[in-house]
């Protein structure tokens, strides 16, 4: 008996595959479940439609990324602290702080996705990295001057 995965089965396949079941275990377990339905001619033209709307999205999705980081590496952020002798800060440039900067250019990046690799404590131009969806990752220039 063939059906349609509607979701990942461990040993079997994942979401989307046409597998070959015993007529029991189909009949029996995956339909009632949810988590298969059987490969009629129907449900396989369905099934194809909605993998090429699942593509288009993430398609949609990969542009969109790209324009963000593009628009990331493009830009020079600057933040201004407090700062002593030697041009060391008080204190040192937080990736809140690079968040904010970053809305004023409208440019919204979480906090959390934000990567400084050594701290920044002291005046100058360093480079910082932004985590973006599906694994991308953007650097660009933070500028930190005196307040």
């Amino acid at each position: 008996m063939k059906v349609i995965l509607k979701e990942d089965v461990a040993n079997l396949g994942h979401s989307g595959d046409i597998v070959n079941v015993k007529p029991g275990f189909g009949r029996n377990y995956l339909v009632p479940q949810g988590l298969a339905d059987y490969a009629t001619p129907r449900n396989i033209k369905e099934m194809e439609h909605k993998l090429r709307m699942i593509k288009r999205h993430i398609d949609a999705a990969k542009a969109a990324v790209a324009e963000v980081k593009a628009r990331l590496e493009a830009v020079t952020v600057t933040v201004s602290k407090p700062s002593g002798d030697n041009d060391r800060l008080f204190g040192s440039v937080t990736s809140t702080d690079i968040a904010k900067a970053l809305a004023k250019e409208s440019l919204l990046i979480d906090k959390r996705h934000i990567v400084i690799d050594d701290p920044i404590k002291s005046l100058g131009e360093f480079t910082v990295k932004a985590r973006l969806t599906g694994g991308e990752t953007a650097a660009f220039k933070v500028t930190v001057v005196k307040q």
